[in-house]
C-alpha cells in the first residue's frame, strides 16, 4: 500500500514540473519545426543530402556509445564531431552561399520590403526583345553557332557583367548574331541583356559543380546551369557541335527545344512577377487598412 502511495505521489510531483507551456511556447516551436523543414527540403536535392545521412549515424553511434558506456567509441566520436562540424562549414561552403542566396531571392522577407518592390522600376522584357532573341537563336542554331544568353530577371548580374565588356544597346537579332559570330572579338563568353538591352558580352559565368550533367555537355551548358543555379536568370545556350538549343532556369536545363518554346517562356516571366507583385502590394494594403 506504502509503495502505491509512493508512485502516486512520485507521479503527482511529474505532472506538478511539466512546464507551462503558452502562446509564445507554441510559436516558437513552429518556427524552429518551420526552419528545420526548410532545410531538410533545401538539402536533400543537394549533395549536403549525403552528408546529412551520414553524420544523422554518427550521432545515432554515438548516442548508443554514451548510453552503453563504450568509453572509447565516445572519446573518438565527440572529439571528431566537434572537429568534423567545422570541416563541414569548410567544405560545404558553396552550398551554405547558395543557400542564403535562395533565402534572399524567397518570398520569405517579400512582405516586409514592399517599399522595394513599388521603388524598382525595372522594365519588363518586350515583346520585340523577345521576338529578337527568338530570331537571333533560331538563326544560330541553323548555323551551327555557339551562343550563350543571359535575361536577368530579380537578381542582380552585375558581378558577372564586370567580368565582360559593356556595350548597353538595343536588342538586335543581328547585333546577337554578329557578337557570336566565329572569331569575332566578342564570341567567346556569355551576352547578358537586362531592361531590353544588352548590357554586356564576354562575360564569365560561374560554373556548376553538379555530377548530374551529362558528359557531352561543354562549358557553355555548365556556365549557363551554374548562374541559374545563383539566380533567377533565364539563360538560352546554343550548341556549337550540333545547333540543338537549351534553356536553363532555377538550375535545371531544357534541351532540344524550339523558338516557340522560348518566346512562351520568355512571355511568361513578366506576367508571373506582375502577379506576385500584386499579391504583394494587396496584402500590404490589407495591413494599412
Amino acid at each position: 500500500m506504502s509503495s502505491l502511495k509512493d508512485i502516486l505521489s512520485q507521479l503527482k510531483l511529474s505532472v506538478m514540473n511539466i512546464p507551462h507551456i503558452g502562446i509564445v511556447d507554441i510559436i516558437d516551436i513552429l518556427i524552429v519545426a518551420y526552419l528545420i523543414y526548410i532545410v531538410i527540403t533545401w538539402i536533400k536535392d543537394t549533395r549536403a543530402w549525403a552528408l546529412f545521412k551520414g553524420l544523422f549515424v554518427v550521432f545515432s553511434v554515438a548516442i548508443i556509445a554514451y548510453v552503453f558506456h563504450l568509453n572509447t567509441v565516445w572519446w573518438i566520436l565527440s572529439n571528431a564531431i566537434s572537429v568534423g562540424i567545422i570541416a563541414v562549414f569548410v567544405v560545404f561552403q558553396p552550398e551554405f552561399r547558395r543557400a542564403l542566396e535562395q533565402i534572399g531571392r524567397g518570398n520569405l522577407f517579400t512582405s516586409f520590403m514592399i517599399f522595394e518592390d513599388q521603388r524598382e522600376k525595372d522594365e519588363a522584357i518586350s515583346k520585340s526583345t523577345i521576338e529578337a532573341i527568338v530570331k537571333a537563336v533560331e538563326h544560330m542554331s541553323e548555323y551551327k553557332t555557339g551562343a550563350l544568353i543571359v535575361i536577368e530577371k530579380d537578381v542582380k548580374l552585375g558581378d558577372y557583367e564586370r567580368t565582360g565588356i559593356m556595350i548597353d544597346a538595343i536588342v538586335t537579332a543581328q547585333l546577337l548574331i554578329n557578337i557570336f559570330e566565329h572569331n569575332t572579338p566578342l564570341h567567346d563568353g556569355a551576352v547578358i541583356i537586362k531592361n531590353n538591352r544588352i548590357s554586356a558580352a564576354t562575360c564569365y559565368l560561374p560554373l556548376t559543380d553538379s555530377l548530374e550533367i551529362s558528359k557531352e555537355l561543354g562549358t557553355r551548358h555548365r556556365a549557363a546551369l551554374g548562374v541559374s543555379e545563383v539566380s533567377d536568370a533565364i539563360t538560352i545556350v546554343v550548341s556549337e557541335e550540333t545547333g540543338t538549343i537549351s534553356v536553363t532556369q532555377s538550375g535545371s536545363l531544357t534541351r532540344n527545344i524550339k523558338g516557340e518554346f522560348i518566346r512562351t517562356l520568355l512571355t511568361d516571366a513578366p506576367n508571373k512577377k506582375a502577379e506576385k507583385k500584386k499579391r504583394v502590394l494587396w496584402k500590404g494594403r490589407n495591413k494599412h487598412e
